[in-house]
C-alpha cells in the first residue's frame, strides 16, 4: 500500500536561502523599481516646493540663516569657533552643507514609509523606493548649496586645493550612512511615530555635538565624542581636501568609511526581510 504523501508547509524565510540570495533580490528588485523610485523622487522633490514664493531658493535659506547666526554669536563673543585659519563663513558653510545632507536626507528617509499611507496598503512594491527616493531631494539640496560654496570663495579670493576632486569620495559613505540609518528608522516610525517628531530635535542636538560650525575641540568631553563620530571624519575630510588639499584625519575617514559599509549592508537586509511586513504597522 503506497503511503501517503506529506506536505510540509513552513513560513518564508529569507535567511535560509543564505546572504547571497539575498543580495541577488535586492538587486533585482532595485533594478526592476528603478521607474518607480524615479517618480517617488519627482513627486517629493515638487511637493516640497509647491506653492512655494521662495521655492528653490529654500535650499539656500536654511544654510545662511544657520551660519549668519553663528557669524553673529561669534562676533558678539558668545561663540568661539576656535582655531580655524580660514575666515569664518567660509569654514561653516563647507560644515553645514554637508551636514545637511545627512539631517535633511535621514529626516526625509525616516519619515518615508509613514508619508506614503494608504499606497503601501493598498499596492504592493518595494518600499526600498520609498526610502531611496527621499535621498534624491536632500542631494539636490547639497548640490544647489554647493552654488552657495562657490560664491563665498569667490568673495573671500580663495581658491580651493585639487583635492576638492575627491569630494565625491567624501559623499558617498555619507549616503551610505544616511540611507542605511533611513531604512531602519523608517521602520521604527512605522511601529512608532514619535521616531518622526523626535528626529529632528535629536538631529539638532547632534550637530552641536559635531564639530560642524566650530574647529574641533583640544580639551574636555567632547574630544571623546567627537573621536567615535564618523560624522566628524566625513565633513573634516570635505574641509581639508577642499582647503588643504589632504586628509588631516585619515585613519578615522577610513575608519568611518568601514562603518557606514556595514550600517547600509545591514539595514538594506533587515528592511529587505521586513518591509512585506510593514503594510500591517501603517
Amino acid at each position: 500500500m503506497k503511503k501517503p504523501e506529506i506536505v510540509t508547509y513552513e513560513p518564508d524565510n529569507s535567511i535560509k536561502k543564505g546572504y547571497i540570495s539575498i543580495f541577488t533580490e535586492i538587486f533585482h528588485e532595485l533594478k526592476d523599481n528603478r521607474w518607480l523610485t524615479w517618480q517617488f523622487f519627482k513627486r517629493d522633490f515638487f511637493a516640497a516646493y509647491k506653492q512655494s514664493f521662495f521655492g528653490i531658493y529654500w535650499a539656500f535659506v536654511v544654510p545662511f540663516v544657520s551660519v549668519g547666526t553663528f557669524i553673529i554669536l561669534n562676533l558678539a563673543g558668545v561663540f568661539s569657533a576656535g582655531d580655524i585659519k580660514v575666515p569664518y563663513p567660509v569654514y561653516a558653510i563647507l560644515g553645514i552643507t554637508f551636514w545637511n545632507l545627512f539631517s535633511t536626507g535621514l529626516i526625509s528617509s525616516a519619515n518615508s514609509v509613514t508619508n506614503a499611507g494608504d499606497m503601501i496598503t493598498k499596492i504592493h512594491f518595494s518600499k526600498k523606493s520609498l526610502v531611496l527616493s527621499s535621498l534624491g531631494s536632500a542631494l539636490v539640496s547639497f548640490l544647489l548649496q554647493l552654488i552657495l560654496i562657490v560664491l563665498i570663495f569667490v568673495f573671500y579670493r580663495i581658491t580651493p586645493k585639487a583635492g576638492i576632486l575627491l569630494i565625491p569620495f567624501i559623499i558617498m559613505p555619507i549616503l551610505f550612512l544616511t540611507v542605511g540609518f533611513g531604512f531602519i528608522l523608517s521602520l521604527f516610525n512605522a511601529v512608532a511615530r514619535d521616531i518622526g517628531k523626535a528626529l529632528p530635535m535629536l538631529i539638532t542636538f547632534l550637530m552641536f555635538l559635531t564639530p560642524v560650525l566650530y574647529a574641533k575641540p583640544k580639551v574636555g568631553i567632547l574630544i571623546y565624542l567627537t573621536k567615535y563620530n564618523p560624522l566628524y571624519y566625513f565633513i573634516s575630510a570635505a574641509r581639508d581636501l577642499t582647503l588643504n588639499g589632504y586628509l588631516s584625519e585619515p585613519k578615522g575617514f577610513y575608519i568611518s568609511c568601514g562603518v557606514s559599509a556595514i550600517v547600509f549592508l545591514l539595514s538594506l537586509v533587515i528592511f529587505h526581510l521586513t518591509e512585506t511586513r510593514i503594510a500591517e504597522r501603517i
